[in-house]
């Protein structure tokens, strides 16, 4: 199991870098543009991320 945790954790990381690796100025808006959201945007943004990545795994398993 710890070995599947860092896969994933792996993974994560890997996917997080792709878009300031390979279009920083691109990732530079999007993250301004994510700050003009506010505290409640990112919180209502990250829960549905959260919640389509449980629905996905479900899905998988």
């Amino acid at each position: 199991m710890a070995q599947d945790l860092l896969t994933a954790l792996a993974l994560v990381l890997i996917l997080e870098g792709l878009l300031p690796g390979l279009a920083p100025s691109a990732w530079l808006k999007m993250m301004s543009d994510v700050a003009r959201l506010g505290p409640r945007g990112i919180r209502i943004a990250g829960i549905a991320c959260m919640v389509a990545g449980a629905i996905l795994l479900q899905f998988l398993h």
